[in-house]
């Protein structure tokens, strides 16, 4: 079973006057959850323990967007350095795929794969290992149907990371391979995560107010 680090039920986070947050996001936060060196370090022991199971495989990277561009980026500069500082080393390249599955604050039970066509160039690379870095997995429903995909290209391995695991009555039972942090269900924003595109732009992981999400409500 993964390890991660869990945040409790109970857990209300940390005061936003303790941290840097952006002004015109103040009114709009309940708290930190998540600060961003939290993320960064647990992001670092992410990538040593992939290295370390997947060490001489040829791995693809492939990008969840829009909202795991963040935690995509940090994790290949952590094994792209310990790939130079390292007895084992992961030759990668990348691609990227965007998926929808949001309104507002809800999941919902259609999935939106923007870019699946062009995962077909995968198909027939037996070398191939995938790798997925994803930025949360809440009812795993998305991360079942792009499993499903990616298996009509008959790679020789698939390994998921995420960032996130939401524990909620309405997962599917779905687990990744790798897990930073699982977190208590609420709507959270930050380090690329958004509401309506907004707060991609807010560093640390916050809880958002009831407030913020009739204001930004589409």
């Amino acid at each position: 079973m993964a390890a991660y680090l869990e945040i409790a039920d109970d857990s209300k986070g940390h005061e936003l006057s303790l941290f840097c947050v952006p002004k015109h996001y103040e009114e709009d936060l309940d708290s930190v959850i998540i600060p961003n060196g939290l993320i960064k370090d647990r992001t670092e022991r992410l990538a040593r323990d992939i290295v370390r199971d997947m060490g001489g495989h040829h791995i693809v990277a492939l990008c969840v967007l829009k909202g795991g561009y963040k935690f995509f980026a940090d994790l290949m500069d952590y094994i792209k350095t310990l790939n130079q500082n390292s007895d084992k080393s992961v030759p990668l390249t990348v691609d990227f795929i965007r998926l929808k599955s949001y309104s507002n604050d809800q999941s919902t039970n259609c999935v939106k794969v923007i870019g699946g066509d062009e995962l077909s160039a995968l198909s027939g690379k037996q070398t191939n290992s995938l790798f997925l870095p994803k930025d949360i997995v809440e009812t795993g429903r998305t991360m079942e149907t792009l499993l499903k995909l990616l298996n009509e290209c008959h790679p020789k391995m698939v390994k998921v990371v995420s960032l996130l695991v939401k524990r909620t009555p309405r997962s599917s039972g779905y687990r990744p391979d790798y897990i930073g942090f699982e977190v208590p269900d609420k709507f959270l924003v930050g380090y690329a995560l958004d509401y309506n595109e907004y707060f991609r732009d807010l560093s640390h992981i916050c809880i958002i107010s009831d407030s913020a999400k009739e204001k930004y409500k589409v």
